[in-house]
C-alpha cells in the first residue's frame, strides 16, 4: 500500500520536527527530492517521496 497523500513544506517539517523555513533551505540547498507535484506555483510531495527521503537520511548520518 502507499501513501499518495500530498505533502507541503509545512507538512514535512512537521513530519521531521522542523520549522517550514528549514525545509524550504533543504530545497534550494538540493538536499530535498524534487517536488512530485506544482500547483500555482507551490511544490508538494508525496508522502511516500519524503518517508523513503527521510529513511536514506537516517542511514547517512554516520557518514
Amino acid at each position: 500500500m502507499t501513501d499518495r497523500d500530498l505533502w507541503s513544506y509545512r507538512e514535512i517539517a512537521a513530519h521531521i520536527r522542523v520549522q517550514p523555513d528549514t525545509v524550504r533551505s533543504y530545497r534550494k540547498n538540493g538536499q530535498l527530492p524534487p517536488p512530485d507535484l506544482t500547483r500555482s506555483g507551490r511544490p508538494y510531495w508525496h508522502a511516500d517521496t519524503i518517508r523513503h527521503w527521510v529513511a536514506g537520511r537516517a542511514r547517512n548520518r554516520g557518514r
